[in-house]
């Protein structure tokens, strides 16, 4: 098993979107009276966090989401991780409709209904967050739609509870479906790009990604498109190795050939594959499992190779 599966026991009576919970706010600049002499002030220098994008998935069944945000370079301030992903929803199957169906468990819809104390905080710190999709063994995955018009209807639901809950995206994770249960068919070829086209369609300014595994790693092409035509990133799915997703049409600086698991790969393994990376020239490093353990010690080892700097942790 390549991640803890934690996803809540399969459940049939399903939806795809809960309370919707609207928060915003505003700052104004202090206007300065036209009869005071002011100082300019210094030039604040903006530092571009060089040597690409660092991902944490998070298992919301345990641990808090916000972890990802309390890690920071000690030499710029920026944050350590880009991207967060909520893991995880599933793709379920109604039997009743014959359909396959968004499922959030109450954890998962815990952390979209509560956006503002759990996404909107991140998003503000300029991290991204995504809600990663997860096969439930029902039978239902991404690799076995019949029609184009399942696939869409499908894509539509991923599409509202992104826009619903003001996230940036939708990340795809094959594995756990058990193709054939429920009678349904086994992966096709043509299922999981026609996916892909349309829920781009449907979201053309978010992030949609892969991780590298299950049936749907080797069916990324299809009727002259590609998975990589629409997808933004993809990264490697077994912790503590290297090993570059072959997802034609993704550059170097949107693949990850390094992930590791936080609670398990040694320092110098993880070290290691960020040598790899960097040296590579490859633009992400995945991590698996943050909890709220302090663990910046072990992150600031990637980090000074990736980044230059050390990691700072603020509780």
């Amino acid at each position: 098993m390549k991640k803890q599966f934690r996803v809540w026991s399969s459940m049939l009576m399903l939806t795809s979107c809960s309370t919707l919970l609207f928060m915003a706010s505003c700052k104004k600049d202090g206007a300065v009276p036209d009869n005071q002499q002011t100082k300019t002030e210094p030039k604040v220098e903006t530092v571009t966090k060089a040597g690409g994008k660092s991902v944490c998935y998070v298992e919301v069944n345990s641990n808090s989401l916000l972890n990802t945000g309390k890690y920071t370079l000690t030499t710029g301030g920026q944050q350590l991780f880009d991207i967060a992903i909520i893991f995880a929803a599933n793709i379920n199957y109604n039997t009743s409709t014959g359909k396959a169906v968004l499922y959030n468990n109450p954890n998962v819809t815990n952390v979209l209904v509560n956006k503002a104390t759990q996404i909107v905080p991140l998003q503000n710190k300029g991290m991204k967050v995504l809600l990663s999709i997860l096969g439930n063994h029902q039978g239902a995955g991404f690799c076995n739609f019949t029609s184009r018009a399942a696939a869409k209807a499908f894509a539509q639901q991923l599409a509202d509870t992104a826009n619903y809950y003001g996230l940036d995206g939708i990340d795809f994770d094959d594995e756990y479906a058990d193709y054939g249960n429920n009678g349904l068919p086994q992966p096709n070829d043509s299922s999981f790009v026609m996916l892909l086209d349309e829920l781009r369609k449907l979201i053309p300014t978010k992030i949609i990604s892969f991780y590298y595994y299950g049936p749907a790693a080797s069916r990324l092409s299809w009727g002259g498109k590609k998975a990589g035509d629409f997808v933004n990133y993809s990264w490697n799915a077994i912790y503590g190795s290297y090993s570059v997703p072959n997802v034609a049409g993704l550059p170097k600086s949107n693949l990850g050939p390094a992930a590791v698991d936080i609670m398990a790969t040694s320092q110098s393994t993880a070290n290691s594959l960020a040598t790899q990376t960097k040296n590579n020239g490859y633009g992400v490093y995945l991590w698996y499992n943050l909890t709220s353990t302090d663990k910046h010690v072990y992150f600031s080892g990637v980090s000074n190779i990736l980044y230059g700097s050390s990691v700072t942790y603020t509780p």
